[in-house]
Formats: structure tokens, sequence, C-alpha cells
């Protein structure tokens, strides 16, 4: 047994993993069940995934909420990223307190207030509701999530790389755009995922903020809950998860492939 790992910590750990992922996974095999019961096991099929494809209305809210999760992400991205460096790399000037604690706000605040207020803010604009409402809703709370994984990345950055560009004549917006922004990618592309994910799990924001033609997975999901799970939302979820866990492990290949290169590179210089 390795130095650290006692039977309570394996026995913790593992009744926490399970707790977290074992509902997943009866998900997913169920998704995969004969009978239209979900709790009950009436052998293999796919023929659920083949009546997803003809209910027209699960694919449309799906469609609805990969378009406002992909847009929101990256408005995210391109938000929170901008807080980010200026939290981490001004850290003095005028209302950078105040500044900082609205990045920070929707990180603890309400769902339910968040929602109230963007849809008192629509409606005291006269913005119809639909799919931009609840895109720019989703990322004005999810740039808050970039903020603060962007400036933790930055609070380690070397800035000897920075010193280094400059003084070999890159203007400050070159080495930003060459040195900082490839060195920092890995945080950048956590930041979108999450981002990402967020929009594709929230429900109360969205409620407060759709309109017409703008209802998304979840709202569509939670409507039909109230009335019975059918084995069709077994099969749209299980599509999800294997989208985010794809997304993951793509991004997790990534960021290995970049640190190698990254270590190659220190060891070359070093010889």
């Amino acid at each position: 047994m390795k130095p650290g790992f006692t039977p309570v910590t394996i026995i913790a750990l593992t009744l926490g993993f399970a707790f977290l992922y074992l509902p997943i996974l009866l998900l997913v095999v169920f998704s995969f069940n004969e009978s239209r019961l979900v709790t009950v096991w009436g052998g293999f099929s796919l023929k659920w995934y083949g009546e997803l494809l003809s209910n027209r209305q699960l694919l449309d809210a799906a469609w609805v909420t990969l378009r406002i999760a992909f847009v929101s992400a990256t408005l995210s991205l391109l938000i929170g990223t901008l807080a980010g460096v200026s939290l981490a790399r001004f850290t003095r000037f005028r209302g950078r307190t105040p500044f900082a604690a609205m990045i920070y706000a929707p990180l603890v605040m309400p769902e339910v207030i968040t929602g109230l207020s963007l849809l008192l803010l629509f409606v005291t604009i006269d913005l119809n509701r639909g799919f931009w409402t609840v895109t720019l809703a989703h990322a004005t709370f999810a740039a808050a999530y970039v903020a603060v994984v962007v400036q933790s990345r930055l609070l380690t950055f070397d800035a000897v790389l920075e010193e280094a560009a400059m003084d070999l004549g890159a203007p400050p917006a070159k080495t930003f755009f060459v040195i900082t922004l490839p060195v920092i990618a890995p945080a950048l592309v956590s930041g979108w995922l999450l981002a990402f994910t967020l929009s594709l799990d929230d429900l109360v924001v969205a409620s407060f903020t759709t309109g017409p033609g703008a209802t998304t997975l979840p709202m569509r999901i939670y409507s039909q809950v109230r009335m019975g799970v059918t084995p069709e939302i077994n099969a749209i979820s299980t599509v999800l998860i294997a989208i985010v866990a794809t997304g993951v492990i793509v991004a997790s290949l990534i960021q290995k492939r970049q640190l190698a290169r990254a270590r190659a590179g220190g060891a070359g210089a070093g010889a």
C-alpha cells in the first residue's frame, strides 16, 4: 500500500466516486435498455437511439443548446481573458477592487438572482428574449470562471519570457500574442471547456432569459421529467456525456503534447 493511503481513505474515495459517477453510469446503461420502463432492465437494445432521431423536440433543443454553448463559451473566453489579464498584470489601478468584486460576484451569486436581474435588464432595454439573450446571459456568468482560470495561470507565468521578447525588439502587443498566449493556451482551453459545460448544464438562468424558439435541452428535459423519465432522455443524456467526455479527453491530450514539447525544448536549450 502506498504511503498516505489507508483503508479509511480508500473507502472514502471509493464511496465518493461512487456517489458522483454511479448515477451517470446507470443512466448510460439504461439508455441501452429494451424496456420502456427505465428502472426495469429488459435486455440490450439500441432502439431508443433510433427513437431519439425521430424526436424533433429533443433534437431541436439539443441543437439550440450546442449553439448557445459554443457562442457563449467563445464570448466568455474573450471577455474572461481580458479580465484575467487585467487582474493579473495591472495590480494597481483606480477601481481595481470594485472591478475584481464584479468579476468574482457571479461565482457566488445564486443563479435565481442572476437570472432575474438579467431578465429585468432585457425587459428594461426592450430586447426580445430568445437565442441571443440566453447566449449573453450564459456569457455573463461564465466569463467570471474563465477570468479566474486565466488569472491563476498568469500569476505563475514566468515574466522573463516576455521581458526577453521585448528586449529583442518585440512590441507589447506582439509579445502578448506570440509569447504569452501560446504559453497560457492550456488555461484558455480549460476556461473555454468550463464555460461550454456550464452553458450546457444551465437551467435556471436560461429559464429566465429564454423566449420563443430558444428552448434549451435542460429546459426540455426538465419539462418532460415532471411527467416521467423516458428512455429517449437517457439516450440524449448519454450522447451529451459522450460529447463532453470527448472534449475533455482531446483537451487533455493537447495539453500533454504541449507540455511534452515544452520539456523537449527546455532540454534542447539546456544541452
